[in-house]
């Protein structure tokens, strides 16, 4: 097979799969960019609907003490998480079960430890992230969204193959707006393409890892040769209850110093571990990877997750969701991962008037022959 007949069959690709899933990556990539300061808005929106929360001088509520608040009155359901102010004007969020099989989450200001409000179903930014992911159409919607973001991987791949700037290198990154329409629209669709290549990419990926995670997750254990974690119990001690919350995460601070609790996931089963969710200094994310893991009768720590320590199929899982948002650099990444969003929108309207022209083209060189024969 000759080259221009390769390149001929890759541009096929090229084209088709972005008209087939053009509309759709649009949707997603749109509400990427919304999605990447997700947790910034959250935070203000809960400033704006429950109240602002200032920074006192004086001891935080305990988590324990928040448990028993949060707890009171409610025998029907069982605090299933709680997350720890994220700042000094953060309020706790315990997260409860609902009778309609959502969730409740009941916010407490970390310095009175009064219930400010609670926040029940869906939100904005839930129903954003459910429109990302699955296009609100449930498990059928999540697999239709895995294989968009495949297919996304393809077109980047397809991109670059016919990226002009590999017989022109400087030409492969300019754009002539003042030429022929025609030529101005490939000048964007080029250069747009080839800057956001290596993030469309890894955003693509790692969707598709996510929404098939129960066939991708096994295959990036095996190929980094990461063996699977033993299953951690906590054993019940006869007439002996549940260790108190307070002495629980003095254990797991030992267990990992110098770390800052994030959150706590409370055992579903009385044989399930109490999992704290920990942040070490130097990690980047906002939640934090590390995770210490507890029996919930006696204190015994089962398993420290350092991090930095975890076996390597677990940190490429983790890295995930810094490729997935831009959160790796910090605020700069995050903000152009904003662009990168609008990236499918900008692309699949030149790549449509791309091949518009070349139709309109095509068409007027057929009725010139056609007039000119007769």
């Amino acid at each position: 097979m000759n080259r221009k007949k390769l390149r001929d069959i890759v541009f096929f690709l090229h084209q088709y799969i972005g008209f087939f899933v053009g509309l759709l990556l649009i949707v997603i990539g749109l509400t990427g960019s919304l999605l990447v300061f997700e947790l910034d808005f959250d935070r203000f929106m809960i400033a704006q609907q429950y109240g602002h929360i200032t920074p006192q001088q004086v001891q935080v509520v305990s988590p324990e003490d928040v448990v028993n608040i949060i707890q009171a009155g409610r025998s029907d359901q069982k605090l299933y998480r709680l997350g720890l102010p994220n700042s000094p004007s953060s309020p706790y969020v315990g997260g409860l079960p609902s009778t309609n099989g959502q969730w409740i989450e009941v916010f407490v200001n970390p310095y009175t430890g009064k219930i400010m409000g609670e926040r029940t179903g869906k939100t904005l930014i839930s129903m954003l992230f459910d429109l990302h992911t699955s296009i609100m159409a449930g498990e059928i919607g999540t697999v239709i969204v895995g294989i968009a973001a495949f297919f996304m991987c393809m077109l980047t791949i397809t991109g670059l193959i016919l990226w002009p700037g590999w017989r022109k290198f400087i030409a492969g990154f300019k754009i002539k707006l003042d030429a022929h329409p025609q030529r101005a629209n490939f000048d964007i669709h080029k250069v747009t393409g080839i800057i956001a290549m290596v993030f469309l990419f890894f955003t693509g990926f790692t969707g598709f890892c996510w929404n098939f995670g129960g066939f991708t997750e096994p295959i990036i254990y095996a190929v980094t040769f990461t063996p699977k974690q033993s299953e951690l119990v906590s054993k019940p001690i006869p007439g002996k209850s549940i260790l108190g919350l307070t002495e629980q995460l003095k254990i797991a601070n030992a267990a990992l110093p110098g770390a800052v609790t994030k959150s706590i996931n409370f055992p579903d089963k009385p044989e399930d571990p109490l999992q704290i969710s920990m942040k070490l200094p130097q990690e980047i994310s906002d939640h934090g990877d590390s995770n210490v893991y507890l029996d919930q009768y006696s204190g015994k720590v089962l398993r420290v997750d350092n991090a930095f320590k975890l076996p390597l199929g677990s940190r490429v899982l983790n890295s995930f969701h810094y490729l997935h948002f831009g959160t790796f650099g910090g605020l700069p990444t995050r903000i152009l991962y904003v662009f990168v969003g609008l990236a499918p929108l900008v692309l699949f309207l030149t790549g449509f008037m791309m091949s518009w022209y070349r139709y309109w083209t095509k068409r007027q060189t057929k009725k010139k022959i056609y007039t000119t024969s007769n």
